[in-house]
């Protein structure tokens, strides 16, 4: 049972002995993971670890050279990349955006888009977003899938340390809400152990894994992360105030 006493339903996905190949470069090598309903599971490693990679196998975006990936029948797959890349030339707003998903309700496009935090960007122009804004809009969107498993691949990547930590909170809630898996990929050393339920330090194996607690004080964290990982507290955020 996650901390706070979140139940921890059926396995939605799950990684066994998963490598990838890409050219002569072993990307990863024999990872072993999964993400069960009602769990957030952070992928920690440094840049090049595979962390994208296994994201992209799991969600069978990838095949890998060896190993196997099984999803539970029936679920819904929520994903928001690391990056969306658009045309500042395109006269797209949000709303249209949103729409792109199917969903055309303009009641339950405002309704999600609160959910997130960004009530008021819905006919604002996509290129004319903060990179915070532009994290929530694509959150939105993976939630418009009411998915059984949320994939977020670096969420919090160019936004300011406020912004992240409330992010992580907005996380949090939504799993306690919907009741869904979320899968996390995450650079925010000293943030992310105490966002999640499962720590995964992946630097092309996994190299450790379990409690964010145990991991932070593995020998092999700390190899990995050197200074930075010496440095992390896990971050306790104070809960008697409302943000605006």
């Amino acid at each position: 049972m996650p901390d706070g006493g979140n139940p921890i339903g059926e396995v939605l996905v799950r990684g066994t002995g998963i490598s990838v190949r890409h050219g002569r470069r072993t990307v990863l090598h024999n990872v072993d993971i999964q993400v069960s309903r009602g769990e957030i599971v952070t992928l920690i490693g440094p840049n090049g670890s595979g962390k994208t990679t296994l994201v992209r196998a799991l969600l069978e975006l990838e095949s890998p050279e060896s190993g196997q990936v099984q999803k539970t029948a029936g679920i819904t797959v929520g994903y928001t990349p690391q990056q969306l890349a658009v045309d500042r030339t395109l006269p797209l707003d949000v709303r249209r955006f949103l729409e792109m998903s199917g969903v055309t309700d303009p009641e339950v496009l405002s309704n999600i888009l609160a959910d997130v935090g960004a009530r008021n960007v819905l006919r604002q122009e996509i290129r004319m977003l903060s990179g915070g804004e532009m994290k929530r809009v694509l959150l939105a969107r993976a939630l418009l899938r009411e998915p059984d498993l949320l994939v977020l691949d670096e969420p919090t990547a160019n936004v300011d340390v406020h912004g992240q930590v409330e992010f992580y909170e907005l996380i949090r809630r939504i799993r306690d809400e919907r009741q869904c898996g979320i899968l996390l990929v995450s650079h925010d050393l000293h943030l992310v152990m105490s966002a999640t339920d499962r720590v995964v330090c992946l630097n092309g194996h996994v190299c450790c894994s379990g409690l964010p607690g145990d991991v932070s004080t593995d020998p092999a964290y700390l190899e990995l992360f050197g200074e930075a990982a010496s440095a992390v507290a896990v971050y306790a955020h104070d809960h008697d105030h409302h943000h605006a």
